[in-house]
């Protein structure tokens, strides 16, 4: 019997509508941050019920869903938006949508950890019960620009450290076993195998990504790794324009699978889904390729 599963991901932008025009203009939504967070929760919420309907089981929201990508500019104003990650706003109110929709729910967030005092780029993974399971931080911290806009994000938080291990976690869903990479994470070739390696059948990658060589690896990516891992991998990524920053973001999310790019529906706004087998996994390639079985990391230099 086949473990056929919907998932979905979001492709939409931030969802608060009083944002400035002018990045001159930020300073006005000083104190506003839960007025921010909750409107994208509001949205959020609305996108995961139409997945819901249409038997979507597990779900991943885009990179920092809860505000726009404000990484474009250094400003400590958003440090405010930082929560706890497992007893947050965030966490509290996904987890008993979780359970009312019995859906595995993928939530990225801007984290504060009041342990350490660190903040991090995370991801909490909140089972189909309700059950807030674990989360993984972002392990690779890009800081940067591009022919489009600059990404300033180690002003904001810090890669993942070992307060918290193992730095790759696969959780066990009520759907399968799940891993997260976010964004930046996607190109270092030690992520999906450290996942994939940690049991993961299912990989959620959500993104916030922008310019020309983003969008040109964009699906060879996902394919290449899905291919060469036996993986699914679930992309997410922003689509359109958020003011006042300007940066447009190109959308295409989709899933690949072990076989190449699984065909993805895009007939609800704002999503996309799919349906895949996770048996597949497990079965025998039908190309003649046993790439775990094959290797010679006994002979490789790295």
């Amino acid at each position: 019997m086949s473990r056929v599963l919907r998932v979905a991901a979001t492709e939409t932008k931030n969802a608060f509508g009083d944002m400035p025009e002018r990045i001159e203009d930020l300073p006005r939504l000083a104190g506003r941050m839960d007025e921010i967070r909750d409107a994208n929760l509001d949205h959020h919420e609305a996108l995961a019920r139409q997945a819901a309907a249409i038997g979507v089981r597990a779900m991943s929201f885009g990179e920092l869903f809860t505000a726009p990508y404000f990484a474009t500019v250094e400003d400590p104003m958003w440090l405010g938006l930082a929560e706890d990650a497992l007893t947050g706003p965030t966490a509290t109110r996904l987890a008993k949508l979780a359970a009312e929709l019995r859906m595995v729910l993928v939530a990225p967030l801007f984290e504060h950890d009041a342990s350490n005092g660190r903040r991090y780029n995370t991801a909490v993974v909140i089972d189909a019960d309700g059950r807030v399971l674990g989360r993984y931080r972002k392990t690779h911290i890009p800081h940067g620009a591009n022919e489009k806009n600059q990404f300033r994000e180690r002003f904001y938080y810090g890669a993942a450290d070992d307060s918290l291990t193992p730095y790759f976690p696969v959780f066990e869903t009520k759907v399968g076993r799940v891993g997260v990479a976010i964004c930046y994470d996607r190109h270092f070739e030690g992520v999906m195998r450290s996942l994939v390696a940690g049991g993961a059948e299912l990989i959620f990658s959500p993104a916030i990504t922008f310019g020309d060589k983003s969008e040109h690896f964009w699906e060879r990516e996902f394919e290449v790794d899905a291919m060469r891992h036996r993986v699914f991998i679930v992309g997410s990524n922003r689509l359109g324009v958020e003011p006042p920053f300007g940066v447009h973001y190109f959308g295409r999310s989709h899933v690949a699978g072990p076989d190449g790019r699984v065909s993805s529906q895009r007939d609800l706004p704002n999503m996309i889904w799919a349906d895949v087998d996770l048996d597949v996994i497990s079965s025998t390639d039908g190309s003649g390729w046993n790439l775990v079985r094959d290797r010679r990391p006994d002979i490789y230099t790295a």
